[in-house]
C-alpha cells in the first residue's frame, strides 16, 4: 500500500490564514473529484473559516472524557474505516486528551498516512521544537505544544501563508482572529509589530532551509554536480597561515554584499595527517568564522584544489576566497599553485584571489626536526668513515672477488649506516665507498682512472642506489618520527578535552590539565591591563598583567616570570612555569592556549547572562504586570465609569430600581478595583520584605464565612465543614482574609457549573488545616508550581485573562504567617489547594 502525502500549511502566528487555506485547497480537491472528508478542524469562532467548509463531509468528533470534564478530538477510527483520499486534520502540534490512542495529533496524522490516506494539516513556526526557546525570547511565551522538525520536513509540500505584520493586526483590531474582549491585550502583547516581524522571518529561514534540502535531495537524484547559485556561499580556504583572519573579514564583507548569503570556512588537512597547519592558528581563525556569523569545516585530501573544489560544490558554494600564493617566483615556475589550480577547474564558481602582507615570503612553518636522535647521527657517521676502509681490508684478505660482488658488499655497507644515522652518514659513506671501490678494486688499480665503460656504469648505479637507500631510510625515519609525534599530540589533545569537557569550569580545568600534562609548577592567564595597552614599554611590567586564571604554586603574575609564554591575542597571554618546553610542544600548547581564550570567553559570558537573568526576570514581570493590569483595570473601570456616566447623564431619567442597580454596578467594579490593587501592593511588600504581619489567634469559623461575603453571590453555593472543637490559628486575620478569598476565588473559577467547591478543616500534628476543594479539571503533578508564578494563569499563554496574582499573593502571605499553601489531586478529579497554619495552642496563644 502506497503511503499518503502530507501537505503542511505553515503560518508565522495565528490569524494568517491557514486553515483558510487549507479549506480552499481541500474544496478545489473535491471539486476535482477527490474524496475528501473533514477529520478535524478548529474554526475558532470564525464565520469566514467555518464558511468555508461548505458541503465537505465532516466525520463526526469523539468525544473523551477527562477529570470529569468532556472533550472532543479528531475520531482517528473512524476517518480510518471512512478511508478517504484525502483527510483535513488541523493543528498538527495539538496534545490530544489524555485517554487518546496517540498523546500527539501529529502522531494520528502518522497513522493515518501509513494507512494510505494523505493529510492536508496546518502548523505555525512557534509549535517547531528547534524554534520553541527562540520563540519564548522573542515573544516572552513559552510554547508547551511543540512537535519535532523533522514532522514538518518529511512533509512532501509545505506551503508558506504569509501576511505582513501590519495587516494581520488589522484582521485582529477587525474581530476576525479573537473575540473583542481579547483585542485589547492580543494586540499590546503577542501580537506586537515586532514580535510578528520576527516571527515572519522565523517562518520566511526556516522554510527556506527546507527549501534547500529539496533542492539539494534533487541535484543528489539527478546527479548534477554544477553550481545552482539558488543562493549565495561564499567560501574560505584556509590554510592555517597568518594570512588567514585577512581572508576570513573579506569573504564576510562579500557575503555580507548579499542579503542572507552563507560564509563557509574551509581547511584541507593532509590525509596522511602528519604535516599540517598551525593548530593554534586555526583555532583562532575558527573563533573569528563564528563571530562573523560563518561556519568551520575541515576536510581531508591529498590534492588541495580538487579537495576544495569538491567541497565548494558539494555545498553549492558561488564563490571561492583564496589568498595568493606565498611561495616564492622560483617554486611558482616550477608549480602553479593551489590558486591557479583551483581558478582553471572551478567551472561557475567565482574565484577572488586575495593578497595579503605574505605574499612571496614563503611558508615559515616550524623547522623540520632531523629524522634521528643526534647520537644515532653521530654513530652513522663514524660508521661510514671507519667502517667502509674496514670493509676494503677485509676484501683485500680475502680470495679475488668480482667487481660486481665487491660493490654489492659495499652497498650493504652503505644500507647498514644508512640504517643506524641517516642520509648524510649514508652520503658520506657512498662517497668513500665509490672512492675505495675505484682506487682498490677496479683496474687499473691504485688510480682513479677506469678503464672499462662496465665499470664506471657499475659504479654509477653504486653511489645511485646507495643515494636513493638513504634518502628512503631517512624520509621513513622522519615519517615514524612524525607520526609518533602527531599521536603524541592526538592523545595530549584528546585528554585535555576530556578534561574540559568534564569539569564544571572548563577554563580552570583546560589549566589544570595543561599543568599535568606537561609537568608544569603553574599556568596563569595574564589579560594586559587598559591603561597599559599601546605602551610596549610599560607592557612589560608586572603591574601591566591582570592574572585572569590561574593553578599551581608560585603563578606567574607577568610574561617575563614564567619560563614559556605563549600570546593569544593582543591582551591575553598563557605563562607556564616549571620549565622550558620543546618546539614541537610550544605548538601544542598554543592550541590549547587558543582555547582558553574561548573558553575564558565563555564564562564571561555565562556570568553577563547570570547577571543579565534577574533584570530580564524583571523586566518580565514588568512587561507580564503591564499586560495584565492594563486588561484587569480596564473592566472594573469601565463599568464603574459607564454606571456613574449614566447616573449623571441627564438625557435618561433612572427609576429608583435602575438607580440602585447602577449604584450596585459602581460598587461592585470598585470593591474588584480595590482588591485588585491590594494585591499588587501586598506583592510589592512581599518582594520588598516590607509586609507587616500581625498574629493572632483566629478562628476558621470567623473567617471563612467573611471571605465567603466579600466573594458576593458567586460563593453562595460554596459548602463547609468546619468542625466545632477545630482550634484556632495563629496568623493575621486581615491577611488570612484575603488568602482564602484568592483560593476560593480561583476554585470558584475553575469548578464546573453546578459543582461548587468544598471547604473543610482539621488539625494535624500541631497545624490547622483548611482544604478548598474543586472538581474541575485540575492540573499536572509537574505543572503544580507553575501556578504560584506571579503574573500567570494555567493555560494562558499570553496573560490576556488577567493579573494571575491570586495563588502566588496567596502562598506569600501564608509563609508571611509561618504557614503554606500546597496543591493536591483531588480524588475523582479536580484540584485541591491545602493551606496549613500552626495551631493556636501550639506558640500559647491561647
Amino acid at each position: 500500500m502506497a503511503r499518503g502525502e502530507l501537505r503542511i500549511y505553515l503560518g508565522a502566528a495565528p490569524g494568517v490564514g491557514k486553515t483558510y487555506a487549507m479549506l480552499e485547497e481541500a474544496q478545489r480537491r473535491a471539486e476535482r473529484g477527490t474524496d475528501v472528508v473533514i477529520g478535524l478542524v478548529e474554526a475558532h469562532g470564525r464565520p469566514h473559516t467555518a464558511a468555508m467548509i461548505g458541503d465537505l463531509e465532516v466525520v463526526p468528533r469523539h468525544t473523551v472524557t477527562y477529570r470529569g470534564v468532556e472533550f472532543t478530538e479528531m475520531d482517528l477510527d473512524a476517518v480510518l474505516a471512512r478511508r478517504p483520499e484525502v483527510a483535513v486534520v488541523d493543528e498538527l502540534a495539538h496534545t490530544n486528551v489524555p485517554g487518546c490512542r496517540h498523546e500527539k495529533r501529529w502522531q494520528d496524522v502518522q497513522e493515518l498516512l501509513d494507512a494510505g490516506i494523505s493529510v492536508l494539516s496546518t502548523v505555525n513556526i512557534q509549535h517547531l521544537e528547534s524554534l520553541n526557546d527562540v520563540v519564548a525570547q522573542i515573544t516572552g511565551v513559552t510554547q508547551r505544544e511543540t512537535l519535532p522538525d523533522q514532522v514538518v520536513r518529511a512533509a512532501e509540500q509545505v506551503e508558506l501563508v504569509d501576511m505582513t505584520p501590519e495587516a494581520l493586526r488589522r484582521r485582529m483590531a477587525h474581530g476576525n482572529i479573537y473575540r473583542p474582549d481579547k483585542i485589547d491585550a492580543a494586540l499590546g502583547n503577542y501580537f506586537r509589530v515586532g514580535n510578528l516581524t520576527a516571527l515572519r522571518e522565523l517562518a520566511l529561514l526556516w522554510l527556506a532551509d527546507k527549501v534547500d534540502e529539496q533542492l539539494d535531495a534533487y541535484r543528489a537524484q539527478q546527479g548534477i554536480s554544477a553550481t545552482w547559485e539558488a543562493r549565495e556561499r561564499v567560501v574560505v580556504a584556509l590554510t592555517g597561515g597568518p594570512e588567514g583572519e585577512t581572508l576570513i573579514r573579506r569573504a564576510a564583507r562579500i557575503a555580507a554584499r548579499s542579503k542572507g548569503a552563507d560564509l563557509l570556512a574551509v581547511h584541507v588537512a593532509r590525509s596522511d595527517g602528519l604535516a599540517g597547519a598551525d593548530p593554534a592558528q586555526l583555532a583562532r581563525q575558527r573563533v573569528l568564522v563564528e563571530s562573523l556569523g560563518g561556519t568551520y569545516h575541515q576536510v581531508l585530501g591529498t590534492d588541495i584544489p580538487a579537495a576544495l573544489l569538491d567541497f565548494a560544490r558539494g555545498v553549492n558554494a558561488t564563490q571561492l576566497v583564496l589568498g595568493a600564493s606565498r611561495r616564492g617566483r622560483f617554486a611558482q615556475l616550477l608549480s602553479r599553485g593551489v590558486g591557479v589550480t583551483t581558478t582553471a577547474l572551478s567551472g561557475a564558481i567565482d574565484v577572488h584571489l586575495v593578497t595579503h602582507a605574505e605574499v612571496g615570503r614563503g611558508r615559515r612553518g616550524a623547522a623540520v626536526p632531523a629524522a634521528l636522535s643526534r647520537r644515532r647521527r653521530l654513530l652513522g657517521f663514524a660508521l661510514a668513515v671507519l667502517g667502509m676502509p674496514a670493509l676494503t681490508g677485509l676484501l683485500r684478505v680475502l680470495p679475488d672477488l668480482m667487481l660486481t660482488n665487491d660493490i654489492l658488499l659495499f652497498l650493504a655497507g652503505v644500507v647498514g649506516v644508512a640504517l643506524v644515522g641517516g642520509l648524510w652518514p649514508a652520503l658520506v659513506a657512498a662517497l668513500g665507498g665509490s672512492l675505495l671501490l675505484n682506487w682498490f678494486f677496479t683496474p687499473p688499480y691504485y688510480t682513479l682512472t677506469i678503464a672499462e665503460a662496465d665499470n664506471l656504469l657499475a659504479l654509477g648505479v653504486f653511489v645511485g642506489v646507495a643515494v636513493a637507500v638513504s634518502w628512503v631510510v631517512d624520509v621513513a625515519a622522519r615519517r615514524t618520527r612524525e607520526a609518533a609525534r602527531a599521536s603524541a599530540d592526538a592523545q595530549t589533545l584528546a585528554t585535555v578535552a576530556g578534561g574540559v569537557l568534564r569539569g564544571e569550569r572548563p577554563l580552570r580545568a583546560l589549566l589544570d590539565r595543561l599543568r599535568e600534562t606537561f609537568a608544569l609548577r603553574a599556568v596563569s592567564v595574564l589579560e594586559l591591563v587598559a591603561e597599559a595597552e599601546g605602551r610596549p614599554g610599560r607592557a612589560q611590567e608586572e603591574a601591566a598583567w591582570r592574572v585572569v586564571a590561574t593553578v599551581g604554586d608560585r603563578p606567574p603574575g607577568s610574561p617575563g616570570a614564567g619560563e614559556t609564554a605563549v600570546p593569544v591575542d593582543e591582551r591575553l597571554t598563557v605563562v607556564l612555569a616549571g620549565r622550558r618546553l620543546e618546539a614541537a610542544d610550544r605548538r601544542v600548547v598554543e592550541a590549547f592556549a587558543a582555547q582558553a581564550a574561548i573558553a575564558l570567553r565563555q564564562e564571561r559570558l555565562a556570568e553577563e547572562a547570570a547577571t543579565a537573568r534577574p533584570l530580564a526576570e524583571a523586566d518580565r514581570m514588568r512587561t507580564a504586570l503591564l499586560a495584565a493590569v492594563s486588561h484587569d483595570l480596564r473592566t472594573p473601570l469601565a463599568s464603574a465609569k459607564a454606571a456613574v456616566s449614566s447616573l449623571r447623564s441627564h438625557d435618561v431619567e433612572f427609576g429608583a430600581d435602575d438607580r440602585e442597580e447602577l449604584l450596585a454596578t459602581a460598587d461592585e467594579s470598585l470593591d474588584r478595583l480595590g482588591r485588585l490593587v491590594a494585591n499588587l501592593l501586598d506583592m510589592s511588600r512581599l518582594q520588598a520584605g516590607v509586609l507587616g504581619v500581625t498574629a493572632a489567634a483566629v478562628g476558621l469559623e470567623d473567617v471563612v464565612p467573611r471571605a465567603l461575603d466579600e466573594l458576593g453571590t458567586a460563593a453562595a453555593d460554596v459548602s463547609t465543614d468546619i468542625p466545632a472543637d477545630l482550634p484556632a490559628a495563629t496568623a493575621d486575620p486581615g491577611l488570612l482574609e484575603r488568602v482564602l478569598v484568592n483560593i476560593v476565588a480561583n476554585a470558584l473559577r475553575h469548578s464546573p457549573p453546578g459543582q461548587p467547591p468544598t471547604i473543610t478543616a482539621s488539625v494535624h500534628a500541631g497545624q490547622v488545616e483548611l482544604r478548598v476543594i474543586d472538581t474541575g479539571p485540575g492540573i499536572p503533578e509537574d505543572q503544580w508550581e507553575h501556578v504560584f508564578l506571579p503574573f500567570q494563569r494555567l493555560g494562558d499563554r499570553d496573560n490576556q485573562t488577567g493579573v494571575g496574582l491570586g495563588l502566588a499573593l496567596s502562598r506569600g502571605l501564608a509563609e508571611a504567617m509561618g504557614g503554606s499553601i500546597t496543591p493536591e489531586t483531588t480524588p475523582g478529579g479536580g484540584l485541591t489547594m491545602v493551606l496549613r497554619l500552626p495551631a493556636a495552642e501550639e506558640r500559647g496563644v491561647r
